[in-house]
């Protein structure tokens, strides 16, 4: 009768604590054009920004005299799908809206 002994080594695993970073943010701009009214820059802002009528406005006023205004900072999926509902709104409308996403 064979006796067999096993020898096992003891495999210690140390774990290391995991780093999950931010996911990068992207600023949502909105352009300036001659031909979108402001009324319908300050909906578009309640709408999909969620910014409240004195918000709205300072940001509407900020694109209409710098030519551009931030409308929020959004992961990255987010801040696309928010420039895909505003040109889509803005373009069923008949205004050419513009806004576009920088990295922070």
């Amino acid at each position: 009768m064979n006796t067999s002994v096993d020898n096992q080594q003891d495999l210690i695993v140390e774990k290391e604590a995991a780093r999950t970073a931010p996911p990068p943010m992207y600023q949502v701009v909105l352009l300036n054009d001659d031909y979108t009214p402001m009324e319908f820059v300050v909906k578009v802002l309640k709408k999909f920004f969620g910014k409240d009528e004195e918000e709205a406005t300072r940001i509407m006023l900020r694109v209409h005299h710098d030519g551009r205004g931030t409308c929020g900072v959004y992961p990255r999926d987010l801040a696309a799908t928010r420039i895909a509902q505003v040109a889509q709104y803005a373009h069923a409308r008949q205004h050419p809206l513009q806004c576009i996403m920088e990295p922070v």
